[in-house]
């Protein structure tokens, strides 16, 4: 009955930690869209003759912005499905 109780331990705060892995990266990526969005704005309201470069670099950053998030969801779908945690645990 311990073990099960262990596991069930574990469980919990792994979801509680993917939980917090996703909300982080959900704040992180709209704070960056945002001031991302808000320079670019800034840039093409200065300089209106460079609004297709700046563009172009505004997607390019907006790509690498998103993959960090998805490296966040990636990690966090490894520990909801090949947790290691418990796999340590079943050692014992």
């Amino acid at each position: 009955m311990e073990h099960i109780a262990q596991v069930a331990q574990i469980q919990a705060m792994t979801v509680l930690a993917v939980g917090v892995i996703f909300g982080m990266g959900a704040l992180g990526t709209a704070i960056g869209f945002g001031i991302l969005g808000g320079r670019f704005l800034e840039g093409v309201a200065r300089q209106p003759e460079l609004a297709p470069a700046l563009l172009v670099r505004m997607f390019i950053v907006a790509g690498l912005l998103d993959a960090v998030a998805m490296i966040g969801i990636g990690f966090g779908l490894f520990f909801t499905f090949a947790n290691p945690f418990l796999s340590a645990l079943g050692a014992h």
